[in-house]
């Protein structure tokens, strides 16, 4: 066989945004030596979860703008004046006056991300890439066969099929630990339709962000309705007597709320080089210090973006910077300051004026994905413990929609939020619902809730989680693990932390998920990287790519692994 004609057989598994990523990056790579199959569990591809039934109803909306979404093969600008009219119809899209600015229904989005499929596909045919779509299967299990240079996908109910490169993009997952063994206890809202409930009692709610405001919106218009005033307020209106919801959080506080961005595709050239990371790890026996990453891709940007706040910040560590900004958050009543920063948001959207700390933020969150996997053991912890709260308050980007019927809700006596601190515990009853467990005042607290929802987002699932169980049995993939730069510490962080073991004379903290390589290849026990198997899958590699980024991630690493597939 000559093998500069030999088509290279590529599998990817999940069609959601992912999945479509990685098939816009192979399909635009001038590379027709492609063999194409997908992989979807639903009947559609495109909208993954977020964007489907799965994950949304017609109250849900998008965070994003159409100027904030990579380009995939044309803006959704473009894509509405060829849309079918029933679309833009059923979602009240004018094409005409389309706002490239404005959030959209995320169910339309689904629609968008699913024709952006269909266009790729004609353009591989095009290139002469032949693409075979699978929907409505289960892939059961991959198994990697390294002695022919391939790897096995087993679909329920069909033959295994053989492939060069799998490339796994199952998205997003909630696992059910209690949800239909306990009555009106939910693992997560997804799908909205299961909470779409009449009820005439408290619901509790453990979380505070995105996820916590999707239930929010279902509950509400099950329960009651919003309307706009002549003065140009917003209200709720409760139609079923004893309905109320209560959020809990560790620190008691909404999230933080849209604004306009300066750069509306966060900085991605701005964040430090690769050669600057290694660099830094040749010079810090290995390890990258987040402090460094601090400095370097948070602290100096306000340099010449932000002089005054930069004079505020410059000789604060991390530490002490998250401080400053969680206790002039926290000293303020949750309402009151979701008001204040709606109003903020307000101003900046209308001056087209960012609010260049939260923006750096969420550059500074994104950036992590790539040198987390550089951290020592220590500096993760203090990344999860310290600055990833505030980075999940800060970049949750609320829509200003999202925010009037947050307060209206609240000026209906409707909804509130609790702080339950670090130490508060869910137990989920058997007669129903849950008692929430937590301290006020330094006094134990219970709560019992008839209804309860797990609302705290996609969570970073374990090693044992990982769905294709061949790869562990096998040890085609390993746990991932961070080494302690202080041997001191670790030994003692072992005396009451399960998740930390000892390996020669090296203290190693498991992370969660599986272990990958900066392209997003699976590696194994001995460090090494298979060249066969990638994962784009985000619940399963938390440990080592800490945020989640939804489309931003998506086209980042699409590149990543299309740059090691040519190669």
């Amino acid at each position: 066989m000559d093998t500069k004609t030999a088509k290279k057989k590529i599998a990817i598994i999940g069609g959601g945004p992912s999945g479509l990523f990685m098939y816009k990056r192979l399909i635009e790579s001038k590379a027709p030596n492609f063999e194409i199959e997908i992989f979807e569990r639903k009947d559609y591809l495109g909208a993954g979860m977020p964007y489907s039934a799965e994950g949304a109803n017609v109250e849900h909306i998008t965070n994003v703008s159409d100027n904030e979404i990579p380009v995939i093969y044309n803006s959704i600008e473009e894509w509405v004046k060829i849309a079918p009219k029933e679309i833009l119809e059923k979602f009240d899209i004018n094409a005409d006056k389309f706002n490239e600015y404005k959030v959209l229904p995320r169910l339309f989005f689904g629609e968008y991300l699913s024709a952006q499929f269909k266009l790729l596909k004609e353009v591989a045919e095009n290139n002469g890439i032949k693409t075979n779509v699978h929907l409505n299967c289960i892939v059961e299990d991959i198994i990697d066969l390294p002695g022919d240079n391939q790897v096995a996908v087993s679909v329920k109910g069909r033959d295994q099929a053989h492939f060069d490169q799998v490339i796994i993009c199952t998205g997003h997952n909630w696992p059910k630990k209690y949800e239909g063994k306990i009555p009106h206890y939910f693992d997560s809202p997804y799908p909205p339709k299961k909470i779409a409930l009449e009820l005439n009692h408290t619901v509790g709610i453990m979380g505070s962000s995105l996820t916590a405001i999707d239930a929010l919106r279902t509950l509400a218009r099950q329960n009651g309705n919003f309307s706009d005033n002549e003065d140009g307020t917003y209200s709720y209106h409760l139609k079923n007597k004893g309905f109320k919801i209560v959020m809990h959080s560790r620190s008691g506080l909404l999230p933080a709320i849209r604004f306009h961005l300066e750069d509306s595709h966060l900085g991605k050239d701005e964040t430090l080089s690769k050669t600057e990371i290694q660099k830094s790890i040749k010079v810090n026996g290995g390890f990258l210090p987040l402090d460094f990453v601090f400095e370097k891709n948070f602290k100096e940007m306000f340099i010449e973006k932000d002089p005054v706040f930069y004079e505020k910040i410059k000789d604060m560590n991390l530490e002490q910077f998250v401080s400053a900004m969680m206790d002039y958050r926290e000293k303020m009543e949750p309402f009151d300051l979701f008001k204040k920063e709606y109003e903020e948001a307000e101003k900046s959207i209308e001056k087209r004026k960012s609010i260049y700390w939260k923006e750096a933020l969420a550059i500074l969150s994104f950036a992590m994905n790539y040198p987390a996997k550089y951290l020592s053991a220590e500096d993760m912890e203090r990344l999860q413990k310290v600055l990833m709260p505030l980075i999940s308050i800060v970049i949750a980007f609320v829509p200003q929609s999202s925010c009037r019927e947050l307060l209206a809700l609240h000026d209906a006596g409707v909804l509130n939020i609790v702080a339950v601190g670090d130490d508060a515990e869910v137990k989920p009853l058997k007669t129903g619902g849950a008692d929430y467990h937590y301290k006020v005042d330094d006094k134990k607290v219970t709560v019992h809730f008839d209804t309860f929802i797990d609302c705290i987002g996609q969570p970073h699932l374990s090693f044992d989680d990982f769905p294709f169980k061949s790869l562990i049995k096998n040890g085609t993939i390993s746990p991932a693990r961070l080494k302690f730069q202080s041997a001191a510490i670790g030994k003692e962080e072992m005396k009451h932390n399960d998740f930390v073991t000892k390996k020669g004379d090296n203290y190693l903290l498991t992370v969660p998920g599986i272990t990958i390589n900066d392209y997003f290849q699976v590696v194994d026990e001995a460090g090494q990287a298979n060249k066969r198997i990638y994962i784009m899958a985000v619940p399963y590699i938390g440990g080592y790519n800490p945020d989640y980024s939804g489309i931003d991630f998506s086209e980042a690493a699409s590149g990543a692994v299309l740059d090691r597939i040519l190669s």
